[in-house]
């Protein structure tokens, strides 16, 4: 896996390290005081606290002198656990010293359990999550389709490498050249000419582009190198001379080989991954807490108009991924086949919309109104296809029309609200909508979600601009 991802666990199995030692504290100071044996085992309030946080501190300062984070999802299990075992034991080490110096006295039985618990408790989570990592990085949602340019060794060896990552979501999706053939690794891949490469990002799932061309070469690959800029395209190059571009550069690795990171879109994975998990949550729990709504409005669909509560259409979302987006039924049952009848009342330009629309439900114009009709799509954030705050996923026909500018929209997870909520909703532009689009990508944070989502809740509450 790319060493920035790697890097980017560090804090969670720290975290994760501080709670399984305080559990396993307890677990050994419970087990201690139900022995049979001939002292009475007691820690007072105090006493306790103050060892609890030196037992934590011990495990991970230990941890991080053994390396033992590196090991977990990198490496073979008898690794892990070797690592597991030295952390363990320089940390037992370290706080049966911290009690003689605070001439705290402690039952040698209780350190015992407290090493039996905390290696064992560790063990299980870290090969639990060396389990778990194939399963969540290589999710369809998660997988990462790269393509490389170039065919000379180096270009070959970072194939390899990218094959034996692929359990970490790594796919390798062909090499791009000077002339169209095919290349054997593990597997049997295409060479595509590198004239193809505007073609297959509007094709194909594009995650990356990595260069692994001699420096010579570069000075040929600049309209490429500006291609994937422009379509928001994540880039990578081996060598350390990079061309005048001016997308996010950034160094990482991918084991021991070293790649410069071009992105035209966030690239931050410790805060991407707060942002997926706060949008797990609050979605979540809009679905639960929301339920009986919800269930009222189906209930009003279902005896207003004849059809299905839920419309269900396919859309693009992050680097062009299809799903089945769902939205609470607003038209009449057969509202695509008239599309035809209304095409000369669109307003937009590429986007398809009308104002007042004749094929709207009645009931469906009110929820149109307060974007009631976009509940449903919560449903898709939890299922990780859509984020709370993100550019609206567009249909495949709207983006066979983007211009190449506006492609870059896509390199960002799409969302129920976004900057063109606050600035015009439906009254906007579509060139307007694109920029902020844009505008949001460029100057994303945590910080600018939660801004977003404050002010969207009452601006859909008020129905303005909404048609």
């Amino acid at each position: 896996m790319f060493n920035r991802q790697h890097l980017n666990t560090r804090p969670i199995f720290i975290a994760a390290d501080i709670l399984l030692i305080w559990l396993a504290f307890e677990i050994a100071y419970a087990t201690r005081s139900i022995l049979p044996l001939e002292r009475v085992f007691f820690l007072p309030g105090y006493t306790k606290t103050l060892l609890i946080l030196a037992s934590a501190v011990c495990w991970v300062v230990a941890g991080l002198w053994v390396t033992a984070y590196d090991s977990v999802l990198l490496g073979r299990r008898r690794l892990l656990i070797w690592t597991t075992l030295r952390q363990g034991t320089m940390a037992v080490a370290a706080l049966v010293l911290f009690q003689y110096v605070q001439r705290i006295d402690l039952s040698r039985p209780f350190i015992a359990l407290l090493f039996a618990y905390g290696i064992l408790l560790q063990c299980l989570f870290r090969l639990g999550c060396r389990l778990a990592a194939g399963t969540f990085l290589g999710a369809d949602a998660a997988r990462r389709h790269i393509l490389v340019v170039g065919r000379g060794e180096t270009a070959l060896r970072l194939g390899r490498l990218i094959e034996a990552n692929e359990r970490f979501g790594l796919r390798l999706l062909g090499f791009l050249d000077q002339a169209e053939s095919r290349v054997t690794l593990a597997k049997e891949y295409p060479v595509h000419p590198l004239a193809d490469l505007a073609a297959l990002l509007q094709r194909t799932v594009v995650d990356e582009v990595l260069f692994a061309v001699e420096s010579q070469r570069l000075g040929d690959l600049e309209d490429a190198f500006l291609l994937c800029e422009e379509e928001g395209v994540r880039t990578r190059i081996h060598i350390d001379f990079f061309p005048h571009i001016q997308a996010r550069v950034a160094l990482d690795h991918l084991e021991d080989e070293p790649l410069l990171t071009y992105a035209g879109a966030p690239h931050d994975d410790a805060r991407l991954l707060v942002k997926r998990i706060s949008d797990v949550f609050l979605a979540a729990c809009a679905l639960v807490l929301g339920s009986p709504s919800l269930l009222v409005i189906a209930l009003v669909i279902r005896l207003s108009s004849h059809g299905p509560v839920i419309f269900r259409q396919q859309r693009c979302g992050l680097n062009g991924r299809r799903f089945t987006l769902y939205k609470f039924r607003t038209m009449v049952v057969d509202a695509e086949s008239r599309r035809a009848e209304v095409e000369h009342l669109n307003v937009k330009k590429t986007a398809f919309k009308i104002p007042n629309d004749p094929r709207l439900t009645a009931v469906g114009k009110w929820l149109r109104k307060f974007s009631l009709d976009e509940l449903p799509q919560l449903w898709n954030v939890v299922r990780g296809e859509m984020a709370i705050v993100g550019p609206r996923p567009p249909v495949p026909d709207e983006v066979a029309q983007y211009q190449r500018w506006q492609r870059r929209r896509l390199r960002m997870r799409p969302g129920l609200t976004c900057l063109w909520a606050l600035g015009g909703r439906d009254n906007l532009d579509f060139d307007d909508w694109m920029r902020l689009d844009l505008a949001y990508i460029d100057t994303w944070s945590l910080a600018l979600d939660w801004q977003i989502m404050l002010k969207t809740v009452p601006r859909v509450l008020s129905g303005l601009n909404a048609s």
